[in-house]
């Protein structure tokens, strides 16, 4: 008898394990409200498994001249094998970027292989077409499911979902709320966080051509994990006056002027980790006072992104703040590590910069780390833009100084790059105490300051 109900029990559990999600596509049944790009067809299986059809869905990047690019997503948990078809022409060449990732492939006729041992975020490019490519994220298995909305859950399962007060563009989230997105869900609306706190907003589903994506402003304590902006008019996530925002797992297309990435202004406690951005602006902006937010920015953490810059700054600080404050704003305490940026392509001089401290309007930014930044492609732009700047298209005054930055084991390969700048605006605005650290440049460390563009308003800048 004791025997048999140990033999039942391990029977259970290997059931159990045996339903466990080691591998999740989605949306069920392939169906969706986004357009198919048929360029590719993919393919999943955990290793010697079945294969899984993914949907490959249709992305629009780079705003100077619109492009139909893909993106396909699916959830793991254990090493799962990647295939890939090409559709359209034969494969001559495969890059899959970040190269940092180290994925390597077999090619069998039009079709390429390769093993995901973890979740990743990569860029699938064939014959050097960086604007037809393939975005495959690989994200981590969901550990928080739901299935219909109840007290403190607002729900969004697999379909299309619009405001019911239609024109309205926006879904107003309450406090004390998770949002789950299921995935397959597709959600065509901004979703506002305002005056509120203690919100949640989690799962696999897609934000689609809002006029923003996620927007939080006069909020606390917001986290957002696992969902996807695509193409909206504006910010993918956007953040004014709020504090304690925690970002993981994202990832967002723009195609669109001003559809900037992740902007936050006015804002304390950020966190962000496990990003792929993709935009035609910038990645990422962090500001002081901007339209009806006052005060500086700080606490900043940015950790484990990538950042694919179509036009304009993979990360920018500084830009805006209060020109009419007696004596000005801060931005400090600001940290960016493990990062690799594929693209910075800006051909407006004045934007430029893979890494831009640029302050305007009374700003003071001081206490910034950069630290372990790989550089893969630079169109047109340049490695570092640090300016005290007056910029009388956007600012009031100039900016009041930068004080504390810290470049450490930053590599780029490429060539015809713009010299990076340190300019301070005037004696009495000037950038100080700078740091270059194991800075490499196709293969050779940066010994001097021959590669910068400095001027007089300029203080202890040091490479080492």
């Amino acid at each position: 008898m004791i025997f048999m109900r140990v033999l039942n029990l391990l029977l259970l559990l290997l059931t159990c394990l045996s339903l466990r999600a080691q591998l999740y596509t989605y949306p069920e049944g392939l169906r969706t409200g986004i357009p198919h790009n048929d360029d590719f067809t993919v393919r999943v299986r955990t290793k010697g498994g079945e294969w899984k059809e993914t949907f490959e869905y249709k992305v629009q990047v780079d705003m100077d001249r619109v492009q139909d690019a893909s993106m396909v997503q699916f959830d793991m948990d254990e090493p799962v094998e990647v295939m890939v078809k090409k559709n359209n022409g034969i494969i001559q060449t495969v890059d899959i970027r970040p190269k940092s990732k180290g994925i390597e492939y077999k090619q069998v006729e039009n079709c390429i292989l390769f093993t995901l041992d973890k979740p990743q975020y990569l860029s699938v490019e064939f014959n050097g077409d960086r604007l037809h490519n393939l975005h495959l994220f690989a994200n981590p298995a969901e550990k928080e499911v739901y299935t219909e909305s109840k007290e403190g859950v607002m729900y969004f399962g697999p379909g299309t979902h619009r405001p019911k007060d239609l024109p309205n563009n926006q879904i107003s989230i309450p406090s004390n709320t998770t949002v789950y997105l299921a995935p397959g869900a597709v959600v065509e609306a901004k979703l506002l966080v305002d005056h509120a706190e203690n919100v949640r907003i989690i799962g696999r589903g897609i934000i689609y051509k809002g006029i923003r994506g996620i927007e939080v402003t006069d909020s606390k304590n917001v986290y957002i994990d696992g969902i996807t902006v695509i193409n909206p008019d504006h910010y993918s996530i956007f953040g004014g006056g709020s504090k304690d925002i925690t970002v993981r797992n994202f990832k967002a297309f723009s195609c669109r002027g001003w559809s900037d990435g992740i902007d936050m202004m006015s804002c304390q406690n950020i966190d962000i980790e496990n990003i792929f951005m993709r935009n035609s602006d910038d990645c990422m902006a962090f500001y002081n006072h901007r339209w009806n937010w006052w005060g500086g920015t700080n606490n900043v953490n940015v950790r484990r992104a990538v950042l694919w810059a179509d036009i304009a700054h993979p990360i920018n600080i500084g830009g805006h703040g209060d020109p009419e404050a007696e004596i000005g704003e801060n931005i400090e305490n600001l940290s960016f590590k493990n990062i690799d940026i594929l693209e910075h392509d800006e051909d407006d001089y004045p934007y430029q910069g893979c890494m831009a401290v640029v302050c305007g309007d009374k700003n003071l930014a001081r206490n910034i780390l950069f630290e372990d930044i790989r550089i893969e492609s630079i169109q047109e732009g340049m490695m570092f833009n640090i300016r005290v700047n007056y910029n009388p298209k956007y600012d009031k005054a100039p900016g009041r100084g930068i004080d504390g930055l810290t470049f450490r084991n930053i590599r780029f390969n490429g060539i015809g790059e713009n010299r990076p700048v340190i300019y301070g605006f005037d004696k009495d605005r000037i950038a100080r105490n700078i740091t270059f650290e194991d800075i490499w440049i196709n293969g050779k460390k940066l010994k001097g300051l021959d590669y910068f563009l400095i001027n007089e308003f300029v203080e202890n800048v040091v490479v080492k």
